[in-house]
């Protein structure tokens, strides 16, 4: 899953696949859904073994290789992001799904934690209010949605409106009269490709990772809640009533990643049973992503730069 931590080894294999992370590019190949191809989410690991060498390797070890990738991606994804925002050209728009404990917050603070929080903007999105109930479900996110050279993180997204209310379509209020069926939502999955294809044509970069979790490790992940008084805070009883949900999600799940996974806003179906594996992969793929953009530093001319010198003369002559 790792390439070898050599700088001359990463370059020649960037060049053969096409790539500047760190990740081999066979490993994130299983995670991505592919555009136009029906995927089922039984089909994709949660844990951390994708393939044979990685069941067979020492999982310490890799363990070990895999926070090594994450603290380079960190500091990779510092530099990236001051060269996204002085460029000013993209914007970049992060969105992360999961069931309740798949890791979401924790992505958040560990894989962003080197980035410059001007740049760097959070939205975790509740319960809609009356006011948002009163616009089309999409008006919310769009007055969120990142500026020009920032990184705008939707914690849950304008995708809970294909998810959460396909399961409870009770909580759908304020909309014409009509039949909730396969008409109404694969209208919504259109309104959410359309607008992400608008998004896209204006420079925003889109990376929808869903963090895929196994019920076991949710269920263990809400006991050490219960068991923890540190952990008190992070507990609802909300989520075991949504446990029992658990194999409506999947579907709901699988259906939006279906139909809303396209070249230019692909779902990564990452396994985040083992939460230091969906940290690093998606801190690769963020920071291969800003990278492949080929920005540039603003050029300063040379009367300009003139000026600069000039002003810098008469500073050391003060």
């Amino acid at each position: 899953m790792l390439r070898e931590n050599n700088h001359e080894h990463n370059v020649s294999q960037t060049r053969r696949e096409g790539r500047i992370g760190l990740i081999a590019n066979k490993y994130l190949k299983r995670i991505r859904a592919a555009p136009g191809k029906k995927i089922r989410l039984g089909d994709f690991p949660t844990d951390w073994a994708q393939e044979r060498d990685l069941k067979d390797a020492e999982k310490e070890a890799f363990k070990e290789k895999a926070l090594k990738i994450l603290d380079e991606n960190r500091a990779a994804l510092a530099s990236a992001q001051e060269l996204l925002w002085a460029s000013n050209v993209y914007s970049i728009l992060i969105i992360l799904q999961g069931m309740d404990t798949a890791g979401k917050d924790g992505t958040i603070k560990h894989v962003l934690s080197g980035v410059n929080p001007q740049g760097c903007k959070v939205h975790s999105f509740k319960v809609p209010t009356e006011e948002e109930l009163d616009h089309t479900f999409l008006w919310r996110f769009w007055r969120a949605l990142p500026n020009r050279g920032e990184i705008g993180i939707f914690n849950r997204s304008y995708y809970e409106d294909v998810l959460v209310v396909k399961v409870h379509p009770e909580r759908l209020r304020n909309l014409p009269p009509g039949k909730l069926g396969k008409k109404f939502w694969n209208a919504r999955y259109e309104d959410i490709n359309t607008f992400e294809q608008h998004l896209a044509r204006n420079g925003t970069i889109i990376l929808k990772f869903f963090l895929h979790i196994s019920r076991e490790v949710q269920k263990k992940r809400l006991l050490d809640r219960l068991n923890d008084d540190d952990k008190y805070w992070k507990f609802s009883l909300t989520d075991i009533a949504e446990r029992q949900f658990w194999n409506d999600y999947q579907a709901v799940y699988e259906d939006a990643i279906n139909a809303t996974s396209t070249d230019i806003a692909p779902w990564y179906v990452i396994p985040a049973d083992h939460k230091w594996v969906a940290r690093t992969l998606i801190a690769d793929i963020i920071t291969t992503k800003i990278r492949s953009l080929d920005l540039q530093y603003p050029q300063v001319t040379d009367e300009i730069l003139a000026k600069y010198r000039e002003a810098g003369r008469q500073m050391e002559e003060d």
